[in-house]
């Protein structure tokens, strides 16, 4: 995989787990990972596919309630290109949100604006919070406590505390803002 894509290694790691359909690997992208990393069904099944010409990765037809399926399989080759990616270095980490995006051209519609978009952020992030503080727990009551758990649980515990850090910055903003339009600043 010269072409650094890492849908491709998001999906290696996926199925060193389990084996997956693609609609279940969606799946997994609308819980577990949807917090840090996002991808399409238009992405996920030409990767897959990719992955499959190259030998990372087997599919197999099979029938389940009378509906045909496709499952697919990590080999021993994608289990090596799984491995040499994870002991590189990160190239590079990247955080997006197009509310600090709008923030940073805040001054053009003035605050009452920003803060609105401040106040919807704020309700995803605590959402989102929630979701994540009953992850660990599900994570740490687990019948058993495998050993990918813990790389599981630390990932949460890192959206855990990026969350509330992002909650406590958005009551500062609004602080700041709301004395924009008190005419205190």
């Amino acid at each position: 995989m010269a072409n650094e894509k890492k849908i491709e290694y998001v999906l290696l790691g996926l199925l060193s787990h389990e084996s997956l359909t693609g609609y279940e690997i969606k799946k997994r992208f609308e819980t577990r990972l949807k917090f840090f990393w996002n991808a399409s069904y238009g992405s996920i099944y030409p990767t897959l596919a990719k992955l499959e010409r190259d030998g990372y990765v087997i599919k197999k037809e099979t029938t389940e309630n009378g509906r045909q399926k496709i499952v697919y399989t990590i080999t021993n080759d994608g289990r090596e290109v799984l491995k040499e990616w994870l002991e590189k270095s990160v190239i590079k980490d990247e955080l997006r949100y197009e509310t600090l995006l709008k923030l940073f051209f805040g001054s053009e519609v003035g605050p009452e604006i920003t803060i609105n978009h401040i106040n919807e952020f704020e309700e995803k992030i605590s959402s989102q919070l929630e979701v994540l503080k009953k992850y660990v727990v599900q994570l740490e009551n687990a019948p058993i406590y495998e050993e990918a758990h813990k790389y599981f649980i630390l990932t949460v515990k890192f959206g855990i505390n990026s969350y509330e850090a992002y909650l406590k910055w958005c009551k500062e903003a609004k602080e700041v803002l709301g004395a924009d339009i008190k005419g205190e600043m």
